[in-house]
């Protein structure tokens, strides 16, 4: 990004954009003194469009700035994200500076709630899941005036910069090694889609992937919650008896795919000869389970190292030179449950 776009907006800014006076700006945007309803919401307006968020420690610091990092992340729940975590805080323990986490439940409108109260009290740093937001959260980060890593996903155009791995080509990956062993009547099942951007531009890899070489998905589901075991053999049941052909189920996650295997299991159905299975994320707690799932590894943990390095580099050296766009390749381990050649 050129250099002015990392200035931090001030009150001026907000005055220029709105033609009234700093101290009118400073009157609406601390909810104080007599301001006319016209007035506060074309400072209100002014200020949104602008992307300024007010700095609750103005003053406090010469610096104006505090030695956190803001991580944004959708879930806690998802134990993706722990792992992005470690490798994040591995790298700022020996820095003075330190995460501190906002969960966003995968929802654009909170997004920009945990974004404008980060950002107002101005963090060095700003570490995000995803490269799709909100205009308004598109707006703070442009001028945030501090470092920004988009993280997971590198499927489009960063703000500054972005580390991750592509979800197509991850969704295409599978594809190729499902149609190479021979399957050919394949479902898929996902969660969090639409609002899980990641799991959709894989479905989109995956199906495109197919369509090349004539095979359509024959059946699909998703579903709006949470990843869960039991939701994994809901689904994995009620889409076999719709469609008893298939063999070969492609999950958007590690936790319903294993949910799919034990059902699978229950039924006492041949795996991987009769049906095989794939899910995404290589999650290490599954390693128990009584068949390894074939899945693919998200590189998570270094996503979280080499975010927190270009993070502590920028703050150590404004004028640092680092790699705008890291794009990290995932592997696809075959496990118990897709056939190999």
């Amino acid at each position: 990004m050129p250099a002015d776009d990392h200035r931090p907006l001030t009150l001026r800014d907000v005055s220029e954009a709105s033609g009234v006076s700093e101290m009118t700006v400073s009157r609406v945007l601390r909810n104080r003194g007599d301001v006319s309803q016209a007035t506060r919401e074309k400072v209100l307006e002014a200020a949104k469009a602008l992307g300024y968020v007010p700095n609750k420690i103005a003053g406090a610091l010469a610096s104006q700035r505090v030695n956190l990092v803001a991580v944004i992340i959708p879930s806690l729940r998802n134990m993706v994200f722990p792992e992005v975590m470690s490798g994040i805080s591995r790298v700022l323990e020996n820095t003075e500076l330190q995460p501190v986490v906002g969960v966003t439940d995968y929802l654009p409108e909170k997004e920009e709630r945990v974004l404008y109260e980060m950002l107002s009290w101005r963090p060095s740093g700003v570490i995000i899941a995803g490269l799709e937001h909100s205009e308004a959260s598109e707006a703070m980060l442009k001028a945030s005036g501090i470092p920004v890593v988009e993280i997971m996903d590198t499927d489009g155009d960063p703000i500054d910069c972005a580390v991750g791995i592509s979800h197509r080509r991850a969704g295409r990956e599978m594809a190729r090694a499902i149609l190479k062993q021979g399957y050919q009547k394949i479902g898929f099942m996902g969660t969090k889609m639409p609002l899980d951007h990641r799991a959709r531009k894989r479905f989109e890899g995956f199906t495109t992937a197919l369509a090349k070489e004539g095979v359509e998905i024959a059946e699909h589901e998703f579903y709006s919650g949470g990843s869960a075991l039991k939701k994994g053999r809901e689904m994995t049941k009620a889409m076999l008896e719709r469609e008893p052909e298939l063999d070969f189920l492609y999950y958007s996650n590690d936790m319903i795919a294993a949910g799919g295997l034990m059902h699978l299991l229950d039924a006492g159905i041949d795996i991987p000869g009769r049906v095989g299975l794939a899910g995404f994320n290589g999650v290490e707690l599954l390693d128990g389970l009584p068949r390894q799932l074939a899945t693919m590894d998200a590189c998570r943990t270094e996503i979280g190292t080499r975010a927190a390095e270009i993070i502590a580099e920028r703050v150590s050296n404004p004028a640092a030179e680092v790699e705008r766009l890291i794009e990290l390749t995932p592997t696809i381990n075959y496990g118990d449950t897709l056939k190999r050649r």
